[in-house]
């Protein structure tokens, strides 16, 4: 592909002499250049991309760009207001533009993407459209889980961010628009809106769920991150706002797009009323919309529940799904890998229940332990194993301790992916927060704690396994390990029968 065509849509006016030039691809990372390739110049938390640009050059680079230019080049340099904008921007045009060959929706929120995103793609596929989803929990291509063809670096860095890399993410939504999907679901990270990753995408819907405090180590603060969080709404045709949210009015107030909303405590464009609780066995509510109202039965218990299924379903509406099929759709599901996931015990699911759930902030844990208040039998103890990932916000470590041991009956504070720190300082840190509480104990060893959860456990006790959900490894210092809490769990409780 020429030059110019390469660069459409970004700030650079290519000169006429070099507009021909014949690109084969784009790449940020020096070491993966090719010959022909344009190398752009990305600056990370600790060095300037400036400083790969001789190495680009020695492996064939034919084009550098960057935000400032770079000495001792031989090769055409080309200056950008905003170089990740830019790099989206060429990704997006080398792969001929896959977003304009798909409606797209992005899901974007502190908590509740996956679950709504999932939902979501399960109701659109039911309906008979040809769904492809990219998130968190997995990406999928109609009804198989999607890996790019690549190394497997790239592809563990697929695998384990919400939002991928553009070099990664417009050649897979090429081969997903390729083999005919129709409609792409996405998780849209604070940090891929904020790094202009999805710069060129126009969605035909944009989700927002909620907001609370998170990510502030990238963020520095939560202005900057409600801001990210609504430049999702610069770029959408209709935007779908939870407008129970604290923060519902400054997403709407920051909008280009036409604003519907969602809710269970306001009046909104779809209104959750005559909610009942069926306890474990999931919830039901009738939706009250502008044009129809219809019942939602899940199988899925939990308060936020509601709202992850009232969002798919409005978007579906918009989308323009039958009323009979979100129902269907929505019912089928019995549970969310990792998202208040009920594990099998076999024998013991008798005497007491496990669930497996991601939540990793104040607001998510508190929201989960609500959840599970509100359908717990009387006498039944909520026991919430927990811990918080190093190298991450230090901030939320105190009150996740505070929340867990005021909202719980027995609480064991462990590790989770404690990457580079010392886990006996993140636990140092979560107890900070416990004040006089006496109902916990500390177990460092994760698999120790698991263990130990479910040979002491009580008759009709909730045991939560809360933070890693559907994750099935352990990083720490040593790197990554595989860790699966659910196979921990079933032989801790195979022994115990």
């Amino acid at each position: 592909m020429n030059l110019a065509d390469v660069l459409c849509g970004t700030d650079i006016s290519v000169p006429m002499e070099i507009s021909s030039l014949n690109i084969s691809g784009v790449s940020s990372d020096s070491r993966r250049i090719v010959p022909g390739e344009i190398f752009v110049a990305i600056d990370g938390c600790h060095t300037s991309g400036t400083k790969y640009a001789i190495e680009a050059e020695d492996k064939g680079a034919a084009l550098y760009i960057g935000e400032k230019y770079a000495d001792s080049l031989h090769i055409p340099q080309l200056i950008t207001r905003n170089v990740r904008r830019t790099l989206a921007y060429a990704c997006a045009n080398l792969c001929g533009n896959p977003q304009r060959r798909m409606k797209i929706i992005g899901v974007t929120g502190t908590n509740g993407k996956t679950s709504t995103a999932y939902m979501l793609r399960t109701v659109l596929a039911h309906a008979g459209y040809k769904t492809a989803l990219i998130g968190t929990l997995k990406s999928m291509l109609f009804e198989e889980e999607y890996r790019p063809q690549t190394d497997k670096q790239s592809l563990e860095n697929f695998v384990t961010m919400t939002t991928p890399d553009p070099e990664l993410l417009y050649p897979s939504m090429k081969e997903m628009a390729d083999n005919g999907a129709e409609v792409l679901i996405m998780e849209t990270s604070s940090h891929a809106l904020a790094l202009e990753k999805l710069a060129p995408i126009e969605f035909e819907i944009g989700i927002f769920t909620n907001i609370s405090s998170e990510h502030l180590d990238f963020h520095k603060n939560e202005e900057n991150y409600l801001a990210a969080k609504a430049k999702l709404f610069l770029s959408c045709k209709k935007g779908l706002v939870n407008a129970d949210d604290l923060r519902a009015a400054d997403i709407i107030s920051k909008a280009k797009c036409k604003v519907l909303t969602y809710a269970i405590r306001k009046k909104a464009d779809y209104h959750a009323l005559q909610i009942r609780s069926n306890g474990v066995f999931g919830s039901e509510y009738v939706i009250h919309s502008r044009n129809a109202r219809f019942k939602i039965k899940t199988r899925i218990p939990g308060d936020f529940t509601l709202y992850n299924t009232l969002a798919a379903a409005a978007a579906a509406r918009e989308i323009g799904v039958d009323l009979m099929q979100i129902q269907n759709a929505l019912y089928t599901l019995d549970g969310i890998c990792g998202r208040l996931e009920r594990v099998n015990l076999g024998f013991c699911d008798n005497i007491f229940s496990v669930f497996i759930d991601y939540a990793h902030t104040p607001y998510a844990l508190e929201n989960l332990l609500q959840s599970v208040q509100s359908f717990r039998s009387a006498g039944q103890r909520i026991v919430t194993l927990f811990g918080c990932g190093g190298d991450r916000d230090k901030e939320k470590r105190s009150k996740m301790g505070a929340i867990a041991v005021e909202m719980s009956d027995y609480v064991i504070i462990t590790s989770d992916n404690s990457r580079t720190e010392d886990p006996g300082s993140i636990i140092s840190d979560i107890l900070s927060g416990v004040g006089d509480a006496k109902n916990y104990i500390v177990i460092e060893n994760r698999r120790e704690a698991i263990n130990f959860a479910i040979e002491s456990a009580l008759e009709g006790d909730i045991i939560l396994l809360v933070g890693k959900g559907h994750e099935q490894y352990e990083i720490d210092k040593d790197g990554v390990h595989p860790f699966s809490e659910r196979e921990i769990a079933v032989l801790a409780a195979s022994k115990r029968e």
